[in-house]
């Protein structure tokens, strides 16, 4: 199994909030999963330069930090949905004020991240 090399810090809210939605896909996850997009296929549909394997395992880290729950049915084939905790939809202000952010200063952004390759 995977260790960190890196101690977790606990006592400071942005590392808390950076452990949660550290990884490249989480945030437009959540995003989705709140717009009804709750199938894994629906979120690969949406996600689609995310390998199902990468979305797989942040799906996980999401669920096991209480931000969504999954839920599997019991038919052939099996059928699986993602849904926001009660938890998880207090992020959606904070992923909404963000996403605001990022489109007023998409211009300088684009620019810088066309910059740095």
């Amino acid at each position: 199994m995977y260790e960190k090399k890196i101690p977790v810090r606990l006592d400071c809210g942005l590392d808390l909030i950076a452990e949660v939605l550290y990884g490249k896909w989480k945030i437009l996850l959540l995003w989705n999963i709140n717009q009804n997009y709750m199938r894994p296929s629906e979120l690969q549909r949406q996600i689609p330069d995310a390998s199902r394997r990468v979305l797989n395992i942040q799906l996980k880290e999401l669920e096991e930090h209480g931000i969504i729950e999954k839920t599997i049915y019991p038919v052939t084939p099996p059928k699986v949905e993602y849904r926001l905790t009660e938890f998880g939809k207090t992020l959606l202000p904070v992923i909404d004020v963000m996403g605001r952010w990022g489109d007023q200063h998409k211009e300088r952004l684009q620019s810088a991240i066309v910059t740095q390759k």
